[in-house]
């Protein structure tokens, strides 16, 4: 079985623990609650169906509701699909996710991305509705999905052996002209200088220390690209070079180490903000969730789930997760402000000893 297997099964596994009683599957019913679907379903004696528990369809008396464990039990009993959830199917969520899904693998597929219209024309929707199920599901627009796509074809071809030419119409670009008009936004730098690693590129960097720590703070002519955490220089330079292997790395001059006391200043105070230059890369949905958690008030908390429905994605929990450990500017940008919804603060790139002191210092001042 799979790792996402294991997980789907895992979570089953605790939601019919979770409903395990009649008390609580009648709860999950009058709710409406979707996570109790799959867990077990329902009948209805009046109509002769069975539901799942999240069916929209117009509450029924509890005398004349029955619970199954399974659809086999509810149809051994007499009962016959409802026409409105049709328990029979896959989940609303899953056949949701199955039609995003094939939309992403047509857009990788094509040569030029398909528009709107034919994407929706394929899934059997609207425009309208298949751009709100697609944002929902992704994290972000068919656009910009698209867009990351062919940004990743870029720097995959850039990569390899061969013309800079080459890779932009290998990635799609029917034009030079219209990929230089994006490169900068896409690569974060020329399309030459990608290709040579970064080589030309002038990073400063400088390591100081906090009362957390070593701090490590890089900037390039467009502003801080890296703040990291660690108890020691050695391993924070080494990941520097790695994310930037022929990049020109100079040591930080007495101007750049005032730039580095603002940011220790930062560590030892989160709540005063910052107005720090910042120079961030990332696909659009990590500059998403990276600009929401810009937007988190000091001395606050908030979870994956709650930054999900903030940037308009509320299905793309995992996603945001992975999009708040990607966060390269500790401090700059509050990835210490998000919590498990269980109230949790575990999980943090640079410890979770240097979270916890960072939300108690907010929470003192």
């Amino acid at each position: 079985m799979g790792h996402m297997a294991t997980i789907e099964a895992t979570k089953t596994k605790q939601a019919v623990g979770r409903y395990a009683t009649e008390a609580s599957r009648w709860r999950a019913v009058r709710e409406r609650d979707g996570r109790a679907d799959g867990a077990f379903w329902y009948s209805v004696r009046t109509t002769g169906v069975y539901c799942r528990p999240s069916c929209g369809a117009r509450p029924a008396k509890r005398e004349n509701v029955a619970f199954h464990d399974s659809q086999d039990a509810a149809r051994r009993a007499g009962f016959r699909p409802c026409k409105r959830c049709k328990p029979e199917q896959p989940p609303l969520a899953e056949r949701n996710a199955g039609l995003v899904r094939e939309a992403c693998r047509a857009i990788e597929a094509a040569e030029e991305a398909p528009d709107l219209a034919q994407l929706a024309a394929k899934a059997g929707l609207s425009r309208h509705h298949f751009h709100r199920l697609f944002k929902s599901v992704a994290g972000v627009t068919p656009k910009d999905y698209a867009a990351a796509h062919r940004a990743g074809r870029v720097r995959d071809g850039l990569s390899r052996p061969g013309s800079v030419t080459q890779a932009i119409y290998d990635a799609g670009f029917n034009s030079s002209g219209r990929f230089y008009e994006q490169s900068a936004a896409m690569l974060g730098m020329k399309p030459s200088t990608f290709k040579s690693g970064g080589e030309g590129t002038v990073i400063r960097f400088a390591v100081g220390q906090s009362s957390l720590g070593a701090i490590l703070v890089a900037a390039t002519d467009k502003g801080v690209c890296a703040i990291s955490l660690g108890d020691e220089p050695e391993p924070l330079v080494h990941d520097l070079q790695n994310r930037f292997p022929k990049a020109r790395l100079i040591g930080g001059d007495a101007v750049f180490e005032r730039l580095v006391a603002r940011v220790v200043g930062l560590v030892e105070a989160p709540s005063h903000g910052t107005d720090l230059p910042l120079d961030l890369r990332g696909t659009a949905f990590q500059l998403r969730v990276w600009r929401a958690l810009q937007r988190v008030p000091a001395g606050t908390t908030t979870t994956y789930a709650a930054l999900a429905r903030r940037i308009g994605s509320p299905s793309a929990v995992r996603a945001v997760a992975n999009a708040v450990g990607a966060n390269p500017l500790a401090v700059a940008i509050p990835c210490h402000r998000v919590i498990r919804t269980d109230g949790s603060k575990s999980g943090y790139r640079w410890g979770v000893a240097r979270k916890l002191a960072l939300l108690a210092r907010e929470a003192a001042e």
